[in-house]
């Protein structure tokens, strides 16, 4: 049975919207940003029995509203396909361990993965402790990835206003611009945080100003601020001093706190330089189309931004200027308007430029999904038609588009057969698409994964895969095998198909 891939999780769910939809029938262009997530977790297809060690053993289980902050979620297993105890037969050191180690950008089938399981509603491991360590770590993953909504759901999920949970609920929303509830839970406990800074910017934000301004001179007095932490609080505390105070240069460790107060004094930061979670605060109606469209650009490469959001911007208006991300706007406006028309002279013409412009800014997934499905519909020359092929196995319609297929020669047979599960051995003339045919000819997990598997560690299994992949590279060659195969073998099918056609058209130019 054919999975829906890329499901869409976000604060409020997005509704679908055409790719080739106008800006003003996109509605949702300015709601929050949703992330694509992996297909669901399905039983092992025509594996043997020892396929089955995916399955948990014997736990004490729990409601999940019963159980600890760490266990919440924004994904039920009825939509993973994964089960509630998908953490618990593990340690809590190994899961951090391994989140902490997750490659800033994996194949996108990978990073969809890893947004499935970072979602997902499962208990903790079950030697977490009190402190919301597994917690921290997944909201951690989830905004080094620039998906600062769903992280910001989950600790507001967990029951935020503690002091283990608090600084990250804090740090999130400031990010998000909703500090409001924060702030306001800062403010009748002090307790929750020890930042001497959160506090008067919090206490001022309630308005009491001058419960602010005399916390400020104590932590000043006291040494509890950093030098420039004193001085934005000082011009946010008396906007008249913000006319005469000289600009101060950005720390090389800046915070959300500090990122808001250099924004409220009037000298806001370019989010470019700063890590990826930053990018989101460009998104808002106030930041000119060129801060919105190259922080669109930057969550979109890692799947924090639907791929219709960044279209609506791409076509929002003419572009003002030329070079960089003008460029990709126009080129994208164009082929566009030419696939609204369906006019293949015009898609054969633009194609190549628009694929490779999307693909040298790491958004080649991006105008897959886009575009991907619709090609195939489109009566292009020879040329042209390759190249739509290979655009339609990078979306989640690469099982139509290889039915539809009529393969060239033998590397389009191979993808043919890999999009539908079954690469033929015969034509892996390569060492990379043997290792892949290896995968998908194995019928169970292999060694370095199968302990884990047997002793029910499912999260830790299909994590150290996952990793194992983002290493591997191009040369890798049996850990990719391994890993496709440990995939596979746990019922993530669709993300093994998808990650190895990504291996092969991305990586190896196949």
């Amino acid at each position: 049975m054919r999975q829906t891939d890329a499901l869409i999780v976000a604060l409020l769910i997005a509704p679908a919207a055409a790719a080739q939809q106008p800006l003003s029938a996109i509605e949702w262009l300015d709601g929050p940003a949703s992330v694509s997530v992996a297909a669901p977790r399905v039983e092992p297809l025509g594996l043997p029995p020892q396929a089955s060690g995916v399955e948990t053993p014997d736990v004490a289980v729990m409601a999940l509203d019963e159980a600890r902050s760490d266990s919440v979620g924004l994904l039920p297993s009825t939509v993973t396909g994964l089960p509630v105890g998908l953490w618990q037969a593990s340690s809590e050191t190994a899961i951090v361990a391994l989140l902490e180690r997750l490659s800033p950008e994996p194949l996108p089938a990978i990073q969809a993965l890893y947004y499935t399981l970072l979602l997902a509603e499962a208990e903790s491991p079950a030697d977490a402790g009190t402190d919301g360590r597994f917690l921290k770590a997944r909201v951690a993953a989830l905004a080094t990835y620039g998906a600062t909504d769903p992280a910001l759901a989950l600790i507001e999920r967990a029951g935020p206003a503690t002091p283990a949970l608090f600084d990250t609920w804090l740090n999130l929303a400031l990010l998000a611009g909703t500090e409001t509830d924060a702030c306001e839970a800062l403010a009748e406990r002090p307790a929750l945080s020890d930042s001497y800074g959160a506090r008067v910017f919090c206490i001022a934000r309630t308005g009491d100003w001058q419960t602010a301004a005399l916390i400020y001179e104590t932590a000043v007095g006291l040494t509890l601020l950093s030098t420039t932490e004193e001085a934005l609080l000082a011009q946010f505390l008396d906007p008249e001093m913000v006319e005469s105070a000289v600009a101060l240069a950005p720390p090389s460790g800046i915070t959300p706190l500090l990122f808001r107060l250099y924004e409220a004094v009037g000298q806001p930061l370019p989010t470019q330089g700063l890590p990826r979670a930053y990018a989101s605060a460009d998104l808002r109606p106030s930041s000119g189309l060129k801060a919105r469209l190259e922080a669109a650009e930057r969550l979109a490469h890692t799947g924090a931004l639907p791929p219709n959001r960044l279209l609506g911007l791409y076509t929002e208006r003419t572009p003002a200027a030329s070079g960089g991300v003008w460029d990709r706007a126009r080129i994208i406006q164009s082929f566009d308007q030419a696939m609204t028309r369906e006019n293949p002279g015009p898609i054969a013409e633009i194609l190549p430029e628009a694929w490779q412009a999307m693909r040298d800014q790491g958004l080649a997934i991006v105008f897959a999904e886009l575009y991907g499905a619709a090609l195939a519909d489109i009566p292009l020359p020879p040329w042209a038609q390759a190249l739509a092929f290979r655009i339609g196995l990078l979306s989640s319609a690469y099982e139509s588009t290889a039915e539809a297929a009529q393969p060239l020669d033998d590397t389009d047979a191979f993808l043919v057969g890999l999009a539908r599960g079954a690469p033929p051995s015969a034509l892996a003339d390569t060492p990379l698409k043997q290792a892949i045919s290896r995968a998908f000819a194995a019928s169970s997990a292999p060694a370095d994964h199968a302990a884990l598997l047997q002793g029910g560690k499912l999260g830790q299994a299909i994590l150290s895969a996952g990793l194992q992949l983002d290493r591997a590279g191009l040369r890798g060659f049996d850990d990719i095998t391994s890993a496709l195969s440990t995939l596979r073998a746990v019922g993530l099918e669709e993300t093994a198909r998808r990650a190895a056609l990504e291996l092969l058209i991305l990586e190896s130019g196949a």
